[in-house]
């Protein structure tokens, strides 16, 4: 039986489909060929294809036309852009050179480009241009920098020689274009060239032919036969505060030029009106305060030119988040918070008043007299009935105390701060009394300076003239140097480099001297010094993972809630002024995180947060660095990063490097006895402890992915209480038992709330012992 199907409709199609179906039959079976394919088992299926209608084949025909004529465009653009195109405008090549006459000195070796001096010297150079350049108008067109030569007197001036490589294809630039960048750095607050003085007459940017490299020479500089010479600014002077807006101001002295480069009172009555619709906007609660210190900043009287006093950079940067948006562009780049000084560093800055209304303003009364600071002049603490207004409080807990109770041999604060540091270092004795005495801990660390003494808050120097005058040689060297290393070590540096004496030009200041040098204990009296001979020690290497307020054996227990010198390794990293994560302190100029932290972010600003517990709260010790470069960890299965700070962190009491593990094998050494992580309360954004132990990897390969760097932990003591939660970058910090050092153990890849055990993502870190060489090599290698 044959049963054929033919599938037909009123649609034309350029296929048509037959289906013959034949039964099995024991008779021979003849099949006709026919161009169609034939699949034949029990059963044939044929398919027969028409021919195209002329509908369809018009339809081909402009098609094809179509990508015909679209193949002949693009052989016309190829032909005419190879053969025909004018060519790309060359990199413009411009040569530039300055002198620096302080902070840095020629020596004979940096007059050879194969030497290791050269290659460390032009390199940090070369980076400070490159940041420079890279945040300029130019940013899009610039193409690099390089060191040609280093050149000066030896022992004395510096001239560095570099080109700057610009593409002009994204940016229309000269010389002098690139010449005043450079000019503007200099003459402000560098923050590419700090703690270096430049020559700005000796600046000079040229296209590479006008002028050549200078010959290497050890004893004289080679100067430019071009020199750009710029007219000496007079020296800073205090005068008046003439505009009657800033009456209310609390002092009456004020110096131009102001930061927004105003000369005299005309020039700052004209952008007056501008300022004045900020602050009647109410976009800051303080703009009034803010407009009038920049306007008229206060001065203060010093040599060899008076001094004028900024705000604070965190006062700068809560105006800018108020009234930044509003502000007129031409006072944007002036205003840049990163050129106002920090509290604490010299010179000194004015911290926002109202501090104690603010907090009160957010609700955030109970923080006030609580014992813990949260205002840059303490004023939530010295407001309160424990703390006298003639007292200075102790910077930790609900304690006060006379500055004559400083060294005074009794303890009277509760980290015995106030008998710490009685003999200390620094360059001068300005370097102490310049800036506010909030508490008896350091604002900073001086690794090398002058032997300063406190006595009942008294400070002065260390005088040597009777070492000199009743000693040998060899005998007085061999005290001063015992001094010097025991005064290292008392001040946690782990390393002496050198001592010396050296006659001193401050006036007006006190003296003491040794009074028995020879005995075991050192006294000291007090002494006229007329020969002036002071002391000079330097040392090195300040000891890691040390908790400097944990002097007491009471301060030795850790509570939950975290207080100030609890953790001073721990940063916390801002992107665009939002929390995002956390690193630790390892080096002044390094911090180690995880690289997730980065991973998809755009282009941003990154700060890093240093010596604080409270994220909405400040304190004289909270410090801030910009993030400007990351380099990712080498080693197999690892997501650790480390971020390079754009300027060295102040060392102090808060703010302190933690260790590394010592063992590159395993994960912990055996004489540990305890691990802890941070993390920060979600109601009170505080940073909180939580004690933890290492456990099975397999507790958390159960519930998650990890590498054959990863490590499992668990909390210690369960988690019913638990309210924090751990920022991506997070740190596991155990302690030595043996020398009460804490290092770090570890470090976490993603944000981990704190929950029941198997519920979320599980407590797992990337180990730092596989890391170590990698860190140290890279911390040693970029500096």
């Amino acid at each position: 039986m044959t049963v054929t199907m033919e599938h037909k409709n009123n649609r034309k199609a350029s296929w048509d489909s037959k289906m013959s179906i034949s039964t099995v039959s024991s008779t021979t079976r003849h099949y006709k060929r026919s161009p169609s394919s034939i699949l034949s088992s029990d059963s044939d299926i044929r398919f027969t294809r028409k021919k195209l209608s002329s509908q369809y084949k018009c339809g081909c025909c402009i098609i094809a036309c179509f990508l015909g004529l679209l193949l002949l465009a693009a052989a016309s653009v190829y032909v005419g852009y190879t053969f025909f195109a004018s060519d790309p405008p060359e990199e413009q090549i411009y040569r530039a050179t300055f002198k620096i006459t302080d902070g840095d000195v020629f020596s004979p070796e940096l007059a050879d480009p194969s030497t290791e001096s050269f290659k460390v010297r032009s390199r940090d150079y070369r980076e400070r241009l490159n940041l420079l350049f890279r945040r300029s108008p130019i940013t899009h067109g610039f193409a690099g920098t390089e060191v040609l030569a280093l050149d000066g007197t030896e022992g004395k001036d510096l001239v560095i020689y570099f080109n700057i490589h610009v593409d002009p294809s994204y940016v229309s630039v000269v010389a002098k274009d690139l010449e005043k960048i450079l000019f503007d750095e200099i003459k402000a607050e560098s923050a590419y060239f700090r703690n270096l003085t430049i020559d700005s007459s000796t600046l000079e940017v040229k296209e590479s032919h006008v002028f050549s490299l200078p010959i290497a020479s050890s004893t004289t500089v080679k100067m430019i036969s071009q020199v750009v010479t710029q007219k000496p600014l007079p020296p800073r002077v205090c005068s008046q505060i003439e505009i009657s807006y800033c009456s209310a101001l609390k002092y009456n002295t004020t110096t131009y030029p102001n930061v927004l480069g105003h000369k005299n009172k005309a020039e700052v009555e004209e952008d007056m009106i501008s300022f004045r619709e900020l602050v009647d906007a109410e976009c800051y609660r303080n703009a009034y305060d803010f407009v009038c210190q920049v306007l008229q900043p206060s001065c203060k009287k010093s040599t060899p030119e008076d001094e004028m006093i900024l705000p604070c950079r965190s006062f700068c940067r809560d105006f800018m988040m108020g009234c930044g948006s509003r502000l007129l562009p031409k006072f944007k780049d002036l205003l840049s918070c990163s050129k106002f000084p920090e509290f604490g560093d010299m010179p000194t800055c004015k911290a926002k008043s109202g501090c104690v209304e603010e907090l009160q303003s957010r609700a955030l009364s109970p923080r006030i007299c609580d014992g813990i600071v949260d205002c840059q002049d303490l004023s939530d603490e010295k407001s309160c009935t424990y703390c006298p207004s003639d007292h200075i409080h102790c910077g930790i807990g609900r304690t006060c105390i006379l500055s004559t109770k400083r060294c005074d041999g009794t303890i009277d604060c509760p980290d015995g701060s106030d008998e710490r540091a009685c003999l200390n270092i620094a360059p001068s004795i300005s370097h102490i009394t310049s800036t506010p005495i909030v508490s008896p801990h350091l604002l900073r660390y001086y690794s090398s300076g002058f032997v300063i003494f406190n006595e009942k808050g008294e400070v002065g120097k260390l005088c040597t003239e009777n070492l000199n005058l009743t000693l040998p040689f060899n005998k007085t060297n061999e005290i001063l140097q015992t001094a010097a290393k025991s005064l290292c070590k008392t001040l946690s540096y782990s390393n002496f480099v050198l001592v010396d004496v050296e006659k001193d030009d401050e006036h007006n200041i006190s003296y003491v001297e040794m009074k028995d040098p020879t005995a075991s204990a050192i006294s000291f009296v007090r002494t006229p010094c007329f020969s002036k001979h002071v002391l000079k020690v330097a040392c090195s290497d300040l000891e890691c993972g040390l908790q400097r307020t944990h002097a007491t054996e009471a301060q030795q227990i850790l509570g939950k809630m975290a207080n100030h010198g609890d953790w001073p390794w721990h940063v916390a990293l801002f992107k665009d002024d939002v929390h995002v994560c956390d690193a630790t302190l390892v080096s002044p100029n390094w911090l180690v995180t995880t690289a997730s932290c980065f991973q998809g972010q755009p282009k941003a600003e990154w700060v890093a947060r240093f010596g604080t517990v409270r994220l909405t709260s400040s304190s004289p010790w909270q410090q801030e660095r910009r993030i400007v470069g990351m380099v990712k960890s080498p080693v197999e299965g690892s997501t650790i990063a480390m971020i390079k700070l754009e300027k060295a962190v102040n060392m102090n009491d808060f703010v302190r490097p933690i260790c590394l593990p010592t063992e590159k094998s395993g994960i912990l050494p055996n004489n540990i006895s305890q691990c802890n992580t941070l993390g920060w309360s979600r109601n009170r954004d505080q940073l909180q402890r939580l004690q933890i132990k290492f456990t099975e990897m397999e507790k958390c390969e159960n519930i998650s992915i990890s590498t054959v760097n990863s490590v499992c932990t668990e909390t210690m003591y369960g988690q019913d209480d638990c309210n924090e939660e751990e920022f991506a970058g997070t740190s596991v910090l155990c302690v030595l038992s043996d020398s009460k050092k804490w290092f770090l153990a570890g470090v976490s890849n993603w944000r981990i709330a704190c929950s029941n055990a198997g519920v979320d993502r599980p407590r797992m870190y990337d180990k730092i012992s596989s890391n170590v060489d990698w860190i140290q090599e890279t911390i040693s290698a970029i500096s």
